[in-house]
């Protein structure tokens, strides 16, 4: 059965929304709590024993500040995770209506729903593409909300300049670089901070205007 063939039923994407929103604020609050920690390991500054990573396969033992952002790290990591859960989940069930709503076939393949995040290159303007083409479809005539840009652009800048989602350093790398270099980890904690603040606005903005158009 083609995309083209089933036109899925209208349903209220308000549950969905309140688990994006909720999962945005908990990442945001997880971003926000490790650039907390790259600062506090800025100021303690690099131990006399020097890196945790001391190259080739040598890692000293931890201090227990390095010891706590482990554990902010991984609980950040586990936070953001469920959050792209439920905004992958709201994304899907805000698209379904409004292929319902237009009667058109959603300008990307379902598949890109997940994979446009990670896939290189393509993960620089497929995601916003894809809220984009959901607007279109829901609100006809409507300006996108300009909070989709802000949301968009605040993304790009944690993702090339800080950590993002697609970081290869581990983490005692990162408090390596805290150490030495935190300013570009602040400015993509923030960013991503922002991000999460924006993305709350525009679920908000984009899940409204198609309740509207759905009457409900």
């Amino acid at each position: 059965m083609t995309e083209n063939a089933v036109r899925p039923a209208l349903r209220p994407a308000a549950g969905s929304a309140r688990l994006a929103v909720a999962g945005l604020g908990l990442a945001g609050a997880a971003w926000a709590l490790r650039a907390l920690w790259h600062v506090r390991l800025a100021v303690a500054g690099e131990p006399a024993a020097g890196p945790p990573d001391q190259g080739e396969g040598v890692h000293r033992p931890l201090n227990a500040l390095e010891n706590s952002y482990h554990l902010v790290s991984g609980a950040g990591d586990i936070l953001v995770l469920l959050c792209a859960a439920a905004f992958i989940g709201w994304l899907w069930r805000m698209r379904d209506n409004a292929r319902a709503l237009s009667g058109e076939r959603p300008r990307y393949a379902g598949i890109w729903v997940y994979a446009s995040w990670v896939v290189p290159i393509v993960n620089l303007w497929f995601p916003r593409g894809i809220v984009a083409d959901i607007h279109h479809q829901s609100a006809p005539g409507h300006k996108l909300p300009a909070v989709v840009n802000v949301w968009w652009a605040l993304w790009l800048v944690g993702l090339v300049s800080g950590l993002g989602l697609t970081y290869d350093d581990s983490t005692d790398e990162v408090i390596a670089r805290a150490y030495h270099g935190v300013t570009g980890l602040l400015v993509g904690d923030l960013a991503m901070v922002g991000a999460a603040v924006a993305g709350i606005l525009m679920v908000r903005t984009l899940t409204d205007r198609q309740l509207v158009h759905i009457g409900a």
